[in-house]
């Protein structure tokens, strides 16, 4: 709610430098030059640090990448350039060699400040901090979601049910699900939470693991009906649908 976090939001901060490029599948040396290079060397405005993000990073070509060494090699102490991308290998050795990857936050973290700055039980802390995958800012959004809890409702409902279905039941369920096709990838990852329950209390009896807490006894009883074997096809067939 500050002023600093308010311009950030609306991309509107002095500080916080969002590197663009005019070709859509190439980041130029003009580009880095311009926007990084000869702009890093002003001190921050409002801050204490001066930030630049480029998104797509990988687009660089080798020459970009280059002009963009020489800068972090020795950046200035206000300076901090994040390089976001879905293929680092895309980088030079080089670049690769002075950057450091960035984690994702721990489940327990985010668990805890779910729990104590957002008011939420645990239960649901847990199935929230497990979904985020290491993304704080997505688990507090689905900490207040009504979609997400009713989808969560909806598959822990079918997961109850599923252990009695006869064929027509599974071919209503079937039929169900596409109320959730737009998000059916979110729908899978929470099946795949449950299945990862069950599987991990089959294989260490500790139901404290469970992160559906509030359905431990329903998953205690599928792990000791379920094969390992059973277990992990059903897995890796949700982790590539």
């Amino acid at each position: 709610n500050c002023h600093s976090c308010k311009q950030c939001q609306s991309h509107n901060h002095p500080d916080i430098r969002y590197v663009s490029h005019e070709k859509p599948n190439t980041i130029s040396v003009e580009d880095i030059r311009q926007q990084i290079n000869n702009d890093i060397v002003i001190k921050p405005y409002a801050s204490e640090y001066k930030i630049y993000i480029m998104d797509e990073a990988e687009k660089m070509n080798k020459a970009a990448q280059n002009a963009l060494l020489k800068t972090i090699e020795e950046p200035p102490h206000y300076a901090i350039i994040f390089l976001l991308t879905t293929n680092a290998a895309g980088f030079l050795p080089t670049i690769l060699s002075r950057c450091v990857e960035l984690t994702p936050i721990s489940a327990d973290i985010i668990r805890k400040e779910l729990m104590e700055h957002h008011n939420m039980p645990d239960y649901q802390a847990d199935v929230c901090a497990q979904f985020a995958q290491g993304n704080l800012g997505k688990a507090i959004k689905l900490a207040s979601s009504e979609e997400f809890n009713e989808m969560k409702s909806h598959m822990t409902s079918l997961m109850r049910r599923m252990e009695k279905m006869d064929v027509f039941g599974i071919s209503q369920a079937v039929k169900e699900l596409e109320e959730y096709k737009p998000k059916i990838g979110d729908y899978l990852d929470l099946m795949n939470i449950w299945f990862r329950d069950v599987l991990l209390y089959k294989a260490t009896g500790d139901e404290r693991k469970i992160t559906f807490q509030d359905e431990k006894m329903i998953i205690k009883r599928q792990a000791s009906e379920c094969s390992y074997h059973g277990l992990n096809t059903i897995i890796q067939a949700e982790n590539t649908a």
